[in-house]
């Protein structure tokens, strides 16, 4: 897919769009004619639609026992992989609200990894799911959290070169992914050894829980058909806990942590505005919290709202790369 500029995505938006929003369209390639490989199966995950003829991007869709459609998962792989019988680190990138699983690819991904010695798995995580397993749903299973941690991983682990480690793994994502990424770091502190959030939130108790109750609004209007993420009209305190990255900051100790939060309006989209305004409260709210505990970690607060960086999301990259085991 040709590649386009990144566009603004948001988690607060993903609400007030909710009549707007249709069932996942695949917007990808089609099933690949060859027959399916015993491989495809596994870890509660059976393949049912795949690409595999790109040398770089190969493309899935799985019937899994977690969703109730059919998700959808691009790998992209290293420049080289297929001759060089090396095993390679793995990125775990997670997209933002009312986005997919071919988001990133729009957005560039090819182009930014281009000779990079890294692999990068790109699943699907609802338009509003929040990489989750909800409290409530009307429309049957979406428990996101369990496909990509307890299913998805093991999968692209038995099914790539890959190290299956700690130091084989990073993850990182945009707006809902980004949070997406730093509550799967906390929360499965030995599977990630990276963390990185592109204009994530980083506090869901702040401001009087502004982002749970977001949480809860996406999801009950788009994702779970008026179940909620969180529960209401009461939340399920204890979750909301576990999923707060600012009540986790032991969690993120020797990680290496990579945070991006805008710090312009944006003159054209005054609602993209006040999305990044509280991205970056939050944000300054952790690493506050970092600092205070002593953790490590880099920050970039550059003009602008609520989009992808790509010179910064590069950067990012080299940065994973780095700190991951190499190729």
């Amino acid at each position: 897919m040709t590649a386009q500029p990144p566009t603004r995505r948001n988690f607060l938006r993903t609400a007030a769009g909710a009549g707007a929003v249709a069932a996942l369209g695949a917007g990808g390639v089609l099933a690949s004619a060859s027959p399916a490989s015993a491989y495809r199966a596994g870890h509660g995950l059976n393949a049912v639609e795949w690409n595999e003829s790109d040398p770089r991007m190969w493309y899935y869709r799985f019937e899994t026992d977690a969703i109730e459609w059919n998700p959808g998962v691009n790998v992209l792989l290293p420049d080289g992989y297929h001759t060089s019988g090396r095993r390679y680190p793995v990125l775990y990138l997670l997209h933002g609200g009312n986005q997919d699983f071919i988001s990133w690819d729009r957005m560039g991904i090819r182009a930014w990894t281009a000779g990079k010695p890294i692999i990068v798995v790109m699943p699907d995580g609802g338009r509003a799911g929040w990489y989750s397993n909800p409290v409530s749903t009307n429309v049957g299973p979406r428990n996101w959290e369990h496909f990509h941690i307890g299913q998805l991983i093991p999968w692209v682990d038995a099914n790539f070169r890959t190290y299956a480690e700690y130091n084989g793994r990073a993850v990182s994502g945009f707006s809902m992914g980004g949070f997406g990424a730093l509550k799967y770091a906390a929360k499965y502190y030995g599977h990630f050894a990276s963390v990185s959030s592109h204009s994530g939130p980083a506090s869901l108790r702040r401001d009087f829980g502004l982002v749970t109750h977001w949480a809860n609004a996406s999801s009950a209007a788009v994702e779970l058909g008026g179940g909620t993420v969180y529960g209401v009209p009461l939340w399920d305190e204890a979750r909301v806990t576990a999923d707060n990255p600012v009540q986790r900051i032991e969690s993120y100790r020797n990680k290496r942590i990579y945070l991006v939060a805008g710090t312009a309006p944006d003159p054209v989209d005054w609602w993209d505005t006040i999305n990044e305004n509280q991205v970056l409260a939050g944000q300054r709210e952790f690493r506050a919290a970092l600092g205070a505990a002593g953790i490590p970690h880099t920050f970039r607060e550059p003009g602008g709202g609520h989009v992808v960086r790509p010179d910064l999301f590069i950067e990012d990259l080299n940065g994973i790369i780095g700190r991951l085991r190499k190729a």
